[in-house]
């Protein structure tokens, strides 16, 4: 692999937003099964057409008026940044009898145009959420800043990795850091160097999306 590690250790979310069902299919037809999805409506259509092996990710914002529509099936929320929205994902996961993985989104750059709790905010929601029985903390996830030299990104991973790190050493009671999610089309390479286990990555894949 480019980065230096084995690909074995970084999973490759499929970015399929906007993307058509027979894109996807293709790509699933090939053996891939990790997709991931901005939008609710969107992965709903998908994922009631496409084969029911497919781990679907929500790696974009969640509105907790959404959580029931995907409480069922969904692998993996990248984007819990709040107690509230922890909350309703433990009432969605509990109805439906299962326990729901999620990981924690901190906003690494601090970018007042993303998502994300600060860095010195997360240990104390990790340990607030960490007491829901139907939620199970996987790991942290981070957007980096948009740059046109990948390099600029690399501190940013970085941090999240040693936060990470931070945290895992407090053995806190249900979670388990065992995810990074970091790193995308433009900054994989870098990302996974800094110790990504996941990637979000669609352009590289799909090419450039079309939102007419």
């Amino acid at each position: 692999m480019e980065a230096g590690r084995d690909a074995s250790c970084v999973t490759v979310v499929a970015v399929s937003k906007t993307k058509p069902i027979e894109a996807i299919k293709e790509l699933y037809d090939a053996g891939h099964r990790d997709f991931g999805e901005n939008y609710i409506q969107e992965l709903r259509v998908k994922q009631e057409a496409l084969p029911k092996d497919i781990r679907w990710h929500m790696i974009g914002h969640l509105q907790r008026n959404k959580v029931k529509y995907i409480a069922e099936y969904i692998c993996l929320i990248h984007s819990v940044d709040s107690y509230a929205l922890a909350e309703t994902i433990e009432k969605e996961a509990a109805k439906c009898g299962r326990t729901i993985p999620i990981l924690i989104e901190v906003n690494v750059g601090e970018e007042e145009s993303k998502f994300g709790i600060r860095p010195e905010e997360a240990e104390d929601l990790v340990r607030r959420i960490s007491s829901l029985p139907h939620v199970r903390i996987k790991g942290f996830m981070t957007s980096a800043p948009y740059v046109e030299d990948p390099e600029e990104d690399r501190e940013c991973f970085s941090k999240l990795r040693d936060l990470s790190v931070d945290i895992a050493l407090k053995k806190i009671d249900n979670v388990e850091v065992s995810v990074l999610s970091m790193g995308m089309s433009n900054d994989y390479i870098v990302a996974t160097q800094e110790g990504s286990t996941m990637v979000r990555v669609g352009t590289s894949i799909f090419g450039e999306r079309n939102y007419s």
